[in-house]
């Protein structure tokens, strides 16, 4: 055995001697480390404060959803485009009733394309997962009477009859307002004649309100990336957010900077007919 001050001794046979309880079984350090390391692992599935954000899916509002169309239309004659008009989400973990682990949070961290964020910036403190669910569904709701109301507006003013027209819109477990803009151009683009995408896939965002003005929405680089990853080449982008556009903008895509309803269905004619390329962006210098 090994005595103190590193000497050695053995029996005349020459066989070592044994400290019984000292070697073979596990050390004070041992145990330490292995506690350390089960709480370790414990924390990291611990409810995590963080709210996790990721590209989430897109859906054609000139498609259906689940077997039923996103716009329904009443009372007018619906004209198919061949291209379609994607309305871009984000998926988010570490908000009422989606509940993220510390773990969702590191690996957020290590993924270029997530954005972790403190829960109170996305979240009310305290808020319910009814009080959420209704927040989302009222948002969505007020989205959808907004861009029924503008498009009614817009068809009318360029001479089209719009009475007993009427959309109804709708997509399975999407809520929030930032549909706005896309469904708006999608009942447009279901009454007129025109094929305003020229067959292209055309993605964007952005809010509606009553007056036609086209809102800021929260998430815009990760819907970027949803768009581009599902076939789209140009992408409709509120003014207000040209600042987290600006310099973001995925190789394959490109933005337009709109502000109005008005703004961006020329937009969206534009670029249906190949003109596209003249179409302001959101600029390092406008997003100042």
């Amino acid at each position: 055995m090994t005595l103190p001050h590193g000497k050695s001794d053995h029996c005349a046979t020459g066989a070592p001697e044994r400290q019984i309880g000292k070697l073979g079984g596990p050390t004070r350090k041992m145990l330490v480390g292995g506690l350390l390391v089960i709480l370790a692992i414990l924390v990291l599935f611990l409810p995590s404060p963080y709210t996790i954000e990721t590209p989430g899916p897109t859906q054609d509002v000139l498609g259906s959803s689940k077997g039923s169309p996103v716009i329904r239309v009443r009372g007018g004659q619906v004209h198919h485009d061949k291209g379609r008009l994607l309305m871009t989400t984000v998926n988010a973990r570490g908000i009422p009733g989606y509940p993220a682990s510390n773990l969702d949070a590191l690996v957020g961290w290590a993924d270029p394309h997530a954005t972790v964020l403190p829960q109170e910036a996305v979240v009310p403190p305290g808020q319910s997962v009814e009080e959420y669910k209704r927040q989302e569904q009222g948002d969505m709701h007020g989205s959808q009477k907004a861009a029924s109301a503008q498009a009614l507006a817009f068809l009318k003013a360029r001479g089209y009859d719009v009475s007993g027209l009427q959309f109804s819109m709708r997509v399975a477990d999407i809520g929030g307002p930032s549909a706005g803009l896309m469904y708006t151009l999608g009942a447009i683009d279901k009454i007129t004649p025109e094929q305003e995408t020229g067959g292209l896939t055309i993605a964007g965002t952005g809010t509606m309100d009553q007056k036609g003005r086209v809102g800021a929405i929260g998430g815009i680089q990760l819907k970027m990336l949803g768009a581009k990853r599902d076939g789209a080449t140009w992408f409709l982008a509120p003014a207000a957010n040209c600042s987290q556009v600006a310099g973001h903008v995925p190789r394959g895509l490109r933005d337009v900077r709109v502000s109005t309803l008005d703004e961006a269905y020329k937009a969206l004619v534009a670029i249906g007919h190949g003109q596209g390329e003249g179409l302001p962006r959101c600029t390092a210098a406008k997003a100042k």
